[in-house]
């Protein structure tokens, strides 16, 4: 700890002068246009004093000499004011606010001789930092330091070694994210956590130029798409496991069944990725893992974000952010953004449309009381892509290959057009400072017409592919979710506890009408469409609806023995019923409950290396019966995870994890009956990942990943044991890196680079067939000055052919070729 020129205060708290470089970063105010309007230090401090500061996040971390209090800015704070009271010391920051979901900051009995460290809102934009002390109040001493303002707070009685640090830091944009609600429904710190978690950030979402889900996704290791890259739906698979029926997405913590049916980019602040089961903070789902779509809040402080970008094949997009006070007092505040993307694709006839907008007000009920309203409105336009055979592009043909454009539906009937609606709020309530309860309601209405051409068989001409077409007049999907927790902080003797106790209830209505109609067949090498190829109607499907309603409770307790030993212990339970009901008589009900525990163990030698050990498990519900008409019980899914967290420095951490889980009760043929199913099937996959992530040195940043997983199948009386699951690589590399450059005439310019390799994969549970290995090369040119920015992205840059995933021998997905996209952006 630095020691020169401290000044021991017994009120006041001189603050420091020099601007730390990391403010430079800052969207709000930047350091280069205060000194062009402050001609001495008076005014600039003046002008630093004029601008709300955001607190975005506040750490408590021990330290040989006690403890520091880091406190996570979008800019410099203004000299806090400070008094003692009692046993207090009282630091009152002004032209600040606390932006934490919780509302603000407690810890009980940090250190011998302190009672507690708190860090609240007050009124009219001020936050107030206040040390208890045991017996007296704490003696304050100040310094100097190159990260920002460094308060040390220790006893009276205590030596000098046995000190509170508060330390303010500017970092509020940036890769690596150190707390996330994701992995425990509490704001905790990810080397805090037992399971492996990992986060793509804003800042890798805009230097990426992002506009999918599943292209966000692939800087996780361990994380393949399941559907094709130009599907309305995103379906990722996670560790090995995924599909449609896995309820792996979920928003701001809310499970939502239409979150994999249609992703708004413009509203996604940060996705984060919890891995492996998660049925005690999620209820159902896989047993790979759970993607948290965290969405973009109100600001405090005015913020305004206009980007406009176009590129290959006729691409444009724009994005509209806005944000900020709607009052004097910032009780009111405000979030608005709007994007639309149009873009014709490289494959035939496909063409892409899509908006959307999401309002957001956040109001300040009273000091202790918080109230979201969210909504959000997406639409989407484009055709159903079902790919191209494997015979023409990863196997070979007789009549050639296929060009990755080719497009086999028919591009005057073929389209899918969802629209979906989400109207929530989020309630947070703070009994005391040890205390607090939250709720939270959303509903999401998706609405989904299509005409579906899907392929059937390729004829033994290997260029013949029969077809039909699906009409659906109707589909849709309302799902409706009301959650209700109590989190609460206390110690029995020396042990910590934070309880975390709630319920949630879920609901899904699920309508759909269809048509089968004949469709003539196409020649896959000289395709010719055409409004007549549509024939006659095969067969009708009445108006049917599938209803499932989800009752679940939980307990979680997060548990510090010693400092540097935690414990985490969590469990659930739920009731799942369902519902099938034919033009609205009901024709048959299931129900099913399931616990769900977890447990985990973190152990820390030292302060920035985690050695943490879990058990978790999952359920979803299996719905019908064997040949004997008993009920199927739910799937289960059961995970060991062993792994490392190790913070190489404040700015960059990496995590490395063993993991083995097992799914289990899988549907499989009866041996007796091969039309009836019973459920022996077993899938298991195991397997290492590695990933790091944070800054290198100031301007290089990284985010990068490896994974080696081995799913396959170890029993089943359908499939071959030892088979592998299709489109899970043996092999997977993620990195993306960029560089800015900090001085100098070139100050601003920035270069990036990305890599991502994919080994062969298996495209059926027949392994019938393998995808190919791929190495795709991306790169990024880019300029920042001031608020303005400007970049040109390039993906796939050597223009390779290769094939992303596969649903069949009749669906391969290629990926796209060589692709610009350049972008400008202005922010105020």
């Amino acid at each position: 700890m630095i020691r020169q020129q401290q000044l021991i205060l017994a009120t006041v708290v001189t603050a420091f002068v020099t601007q730390p470089g990391w403010a430079e970063e800052s969207p709000i105010l930047r350091r280069s246009e205060i000194a062009q309007s402050a001609a001495t230090l008076e005014e600039w401090q003046k002008a630093i004093a004029q601008a709300v500061v955001q607190i975005t996040g506040v750490q408590l971390n021990p330290t040989d000499a006690g403890f520091e209090v880091i406190l996570e800015t979008n800019n410099q704070l203004t000299a806090p004011v400070t008094r003692v009271v009692d046993n207090a010391f009282i630091a009152d920051i002004p032209n600040a606010v606390l932006t934490l979901p919780n509302g603000e900051f407690q810890s009980i009995d940090p250190t011998e001789g302190i009672a507690s460290v708190s860090v609240t809102n007050l009124p009219g934009e001020n936050v107030r930092v206040t040390i208890t002390g045991v017996d007296a109040p704490p003696t304050a001493q100040v310094n100097a330091v190159a990260q920002g303002l460094l308060l040390s707070i220790a006893p009276q009685a205590a030596s000098e070694d046995e000190t509170i640090e508060i330390v303010v830091t500017g970092e509020q944009d940036g890769y690596l994210i150190p707390e996330t609600a994701t992995g425990t429904r509490t704001n905790t710190l990810t080397r805090d956590i037992p399971f492996s978690i990992q986060i793509v950030p804003q800042q890798v979402l805009r230097e990426q130029q992002v506009q999918r889900l599943n292209d966000a996704l692939r800087n996780v290791a361990g994380v393949q798409a399941e559907q094709s890259p130009r599907s309305v739906f995103e379906v990722p698979r996670i560790r090995g496991f995924g599909g449609f029926d896995s309820f792996n997405i979920v928003t701001n913590g809310l499970q939502d069944g239409n979150a994999g049916a249609q992703v708004g980019v413009g509203n996604i602040e940060r996705v984060e990725v919890l891995k492996g089961p998660a049925a005690v903070l999620f209820s159902q789902g896989g047993p790979g893992g759970t993607v948290n779509i965290v969405t973009k809040q109100p600001l405090s402080t005015p913020f305004y974000n206009v980007e406009a970008s176009v590129g290959s094949f006729d691409t444009y997009s724009g994005l509209i952010d806005l944000s900020g006070p709607l009052d004097a007092a910032n009780n009111v505040l405000y979030r608005f953004n709007t994007y639309g993307y149009r873009t014709d694709t490289f494959v035939d006839f496909f063409e892409i449309e899509r908006y959307g907008f999401a309002p957001t007000i956040s109001l300040r009920l009273d000091d202790n009381t918080d109230l979201t309203l969210e909504a959000e409105y997406n639409y989407f336009e484009q055709p159903n892509d079902r790919g191209l055979p494997a015979r023409g592009t990863v196997l070979p043909n007789p009549n050639g290959e296929l060009p990755i454009s080719r497009f086999l539906g028919e591009p005057s009937i073929d389209y899918v057009s969802p629209r979906t609606t989400r109207l929530g709020y989020s309630l947070e309530h703070r009994l005391n400072e040890n205390w607090q309860i939250r709720n939270n309601f959303r509903v999401s209405l998706l609405r989904q017409p299509q005409n579906s051409v899907n392929p059937s068989f390729l004829q033994e001409d290997d260029r013949t592919l029969e077809r039909s077409l699906i009409i659906a007049d109707q589909q849709d999907v309302n799902t409706y979710v009301l959650n209700a927790d109590m989190t609460g902080n206390f110690n029995t003797g020396s042990i910590d506890h934070q309880l975390l106790i709630g319920f949630d209830l879920y609901t899904s209505n699920t309508t759909s009408r269809f048509i089968e109609r004949s469709l003539s067949p196409i020649d896959i090498f000289n395709p010719v469409y055409s409004p007549s190829n549509v024939g006659e109607v095969i067969a009708e499907y009445p108006l049917s609806g599938l209803n499932t309603d989800q009752y679940g409770i939980y307990v979680q307790d997060q548990i510090t023995l010693f400092d540097n030993l935690k414990l985490l212990l969590g469990g659930r339970f739920d009731w799942v019923e369902q519902r099938t009901k034919e033009e609205g008589e009901l024709t048959g009900s299931q129900s099913d409950d399931a616990f769900s525990p977890r447990v985990g163990i973190v152990y820390q030698p030292i302060q920035p290396i985690s050695l943490y050990a879990s058990y978790s498990r999952s359920f979803k519900q299996v719905t019908g019966s064997g040949l004997d008409n008993r009920l199927f019980e739910p799937e289960r899914g059961t995970q060991y995870e062993v792994g490392t967290k190790v913070e190489l420095s404040d700015r960059i951490a990496a995590t490395l994890a063993y993991f083995n889980i097992t799914r289990a009760n899988i549907l499989t043929a009866d041996p007796v009956d091969p039309d009836f199913s019973i459920q022996v099937g077993e899938q298991q996959s195991q397997g290492i990942e590695f990933d790091i992530t944070g800054e290198i040195v100031p301007g290089w940043n990284i985010i990068a990943g490896y994974a080696y997983t081995n799913a396959e199948i170890t029993e089943d009386n359908t499939y071959e044991v030892g088979n592998q699951i299709n489109n899970v690589p043996n092999h997977a590399f993620n990195i993306w890196t960029t560089y800015e450059i900090q001085q100098g005439s070139l100050q601003g310019l920035g270069f990036g680079l990305g890599l991502f390799y994919v080994s062969e994969r298996e495209g059926d549970l027949d392994n019938s067939f393998s995808l190919p290995s791929y190495f795709r090369t991306d790169a990024a040119l880019f300029y920042n000055r001031g608020q303005f920015r400007v970049a040109l992205n390039v993906r796939n840059l050597f223009d390779i052919r290769y094939f992303e995933t596969a649903e069949g021998d009749l669906r391969v997905f290629p990926g796209e070729p060589l692709t610009l996209l350049g972008s400008v952006s202005w922010q105020f």
